[in-house]
């Protein structure tokens, strides 16, 4: 399983990105998948989560509202959309493959393939 994750950018406070995430895996619509994102000296972060079907999403505290995941099964792909960023989001994003398509689970652990991340910068 590989991932490829793009979209990643520099923008102004206030602006959008919008993420990609392209995973090369035949039964790509049978698994949940996420967004993390890490900085440095702190440890990964669940950003946003989605289930296999995309009818069910979980979002950190941090970005309601402001992010939305979205996939389309078709062309295997998961989606970030990034709206009113504020300097805090600056973080190399990643997105991962949960094995299961059961409950949208937060923690690290649960995810069993990562794509290499995709530097976000917001300036102020």
């Amino acid at each position: 399983v590989q991932l490829q994750a793009s979209g990643g950018g520099l923008v102004q406070a206030g602006g959008s990105l919008r993420l990609s995430c392209i995973v090369s895996v035949h039964t790509f619509g049978m698994y949940n998948m996420g967004w993390f994102r890490q900085t440095p000296g702190k440890e990964r972060e669940f950003v946003a989560g989605i289930s296999w079907r995309g009818g069910s999403t979980s979002y950190a505290d941090s970005v309601k509202g402001r992010f939305t995941i979205s996939r389309d099964n078709v062309k295997n792909t998961v989606y970030l959309q990034m709206n009113s960023l504020k300097p805090e989001d600056t973080a190399v994003y990643y997105c991962a493959v949960h094995l299961s398509r059961a409950t949208i689970l937060t923690g690290v652990g649960y995810y069993a393939y990562w794509g290499q991340g995709t530097l976000v910068t917001v300036s102020s």
